[in-house]
C-alpha cells in the first residue's frame, strides 16, 4: 500500500470514526424528549409492547427521533422489560436519561383525596378516579362479605376503613392493593392514642366512625362537633333513643331530603335511629378525622337535645329537658320566620 493510499485510508478511518462518536453522542447527549416544550405525564398500561410505546409518544410529540430513542431502548434492554406506570417526562430529556426513567419502574405518584361518601358506589367512583382500579369492580369488593371480614369489617362498616386525607399511591394500584394501602392506613391513624380514648367511652373503633359519621351530618361546624358527640354519648348511655334525623335520610335512602317528616319515621331499618335504640349498624357516610377526633375528644356536659339555630349559623342550641328543648324549637321557628335558613 502506497502512501497516499494510507493516508486515504486513515482519512475514511477518521471521518467515519467522527461520524460515530457525533451520532453516538446525538443518540446519548443531545435532547429527544420533549424539546421545546413542556414537562408531561405518559400513561403506559399493562400488555403495552415497545412499538405501541414508541408510536403513541412519536404521535403526541414527546419523542422527536424515534430511532435514536429505539436504538438507546434496545442497548439498555428496555424493549423487552417495559414497565406500566404513570410517569413524568421532562422537557429536554437526552434518550438515556428517559429510557433510564421508564426502565426504573420509579412512577410518578397519583395524589389521592378523597370525603363525602354515603354508598360503595359513591366511595368507589372517588377511589378511582385517577387509577387503573376499576369503580365497579371495587364497588362490588365493598359490598362484599367475605371481603369486608377479610380486612376486619362486614358490608356495614367497611366504610370506616377508609380515612378521608390525602395519599400519595400508584396509578397502576388494582382493587386489592388499593384496599391493602387503606387498611395499612387505616391501622396507622387508630394509633395507640385513639385506641386508648375509644376504649374509654366504651366503643370500638367502627362503632367511633359509626357515632363520628352522625355527628358530621348534624353539623358541618368544627367547633360545635365536640358538643354534639357528647350529647349522643350522653343518649347511649342514658339508653335514649339517638333520633338522629340524618340517620332517617339514609334509612329511606332518599338523599334529597330537606325536612325530615313523620312519614320519614315510619321507615323499618336498622339505621332508623327513632325506632331503634343504640348506634345503628354503621356509618351513615364517609366520616372525616374531625369528625372522629370530635367524638374522641367528646365535650362532657348534660344536654340530651339539640335543635338548629335557624340562623344560617350552622349552630345549635343545646338542652337537659324537653321543656328546654320546646323553647329552642321557639327560637327556631321564629328565625325562619326572620328570614333564616
Amino acid at each position: 500500500m502506497n502512501i497516499k493510499k494510507s493516508h486515504q485510508f486513515l482519512f475514511a478511518f477518521i471521518l467515519i470514526l467522527v461520524v460515530v462518536v457525533f451520532t453516538a453522542y446525538q443518540y446519548v447527549f443531545t435532547p429527544n424528549i420533549l424539546v421545546e416544550k413542556e414537562d408531561t405525564h405518559i400513561y403506559i398500561t399493562k400488555n403495552t409492547d415497545f412499538q405501541k410505546l414508541l408510536k403513541f409518544t412519536v404521535e403526541q410529540g414527546i419523542v422527536i427521533d424515534p430511532i435514536s430513542f429505539g436504538v438507546i431502548a434496545k442497548m439498555m434492554d428496555y424493549q423487552e422489560h417495559i414497565k406500566p406506570g404513570k410517569y413524568l417526562l421532562k422537557k429536554n430529556m437526552t434518550n438515556i436519561e428517559a429510557v433510564r426513567l421508564l426502565r426504573s419502574g420509579v412512577q410518578d405518584p397519583v395524589m389521592l383525596r378523597f370525603s363525602q361518601a354515603r354508598l360503595p358506589e359513591n366511595l368507589a367512583g372517588k377511589l378511582t378516579a385517577e387509577l387503573v382500579a376499576d369503580s365497579a369492580i371495587l364497588s362490588n369488593f365493598l359490598k362484599d362479605q367475605e371481603v369486608a371480614q377479610s380486612y376486619g369489617f362486614d358490608t356495614n362498616t367497611f366504610i370506616a376503613m377508609f380515612i378521608p386525607n390525602t395519599y400519595q399511591v400508584l396509578w397502576t394500584y388494582d382493587e386489592k392493593e388499593l384496599l391493602d394501602r387503606m387498611k395499612n392506613e387505616y391501622d396507622r391513624f387508630w394509633n395507640e392514642e385513639r385506641k386508648v380514648k375509644a376504649e374509654k367511652l366504651g366503643l370500638s373503633q367502627q362503632e367511633v366512625s359509626t357515632l363520628a359519621s352522625i355527628v358530621q351530618a348534624e353539623t358541618y361546624q368544627s367547633t360545635e362537633k365536640p358538643m354534639v358527640a357528647g350529647l349522643y354519648l350522653n343518649r347511649l348511655r342514658q339508653g335514649i333513643p339517638l333520633q338522629a334525623d340524618p340517620t332517617l335520610i339514609f334509612s329511606n335512602k332518599d338523599f334529597t331530603i330537606k325536612q325530615v317528616l313523620n312519614k320519614h319515621k315510619e321507615v323499618d331499618s336498622p339505621y332508623n335511629t327513632y325506632k331503634y335504640a343504640g348506634l345503628p349498624p354503621g356509618p351513615i357516610n364517609l366520616p372525616a378525622i374531625s369528625s372522629i377526633d370530635a367524638v374522641l375528644n367528646a365535650v362532657e356536659h348534660e344536654y340530651i337535645f339539640m335543635c338548629a339555630k335557624g340562623d344560617c349559623s350552622g349552630f345549635h342550641n343545646f338542652a337537659k329537658t324537653n321543656a328546654e328543648h320546646n323553647k329552642n324549637r321557639v327560637i327556631y321557628k321564629n328565625n325562619l320566620k326572620k328570614g333564616g335558613c
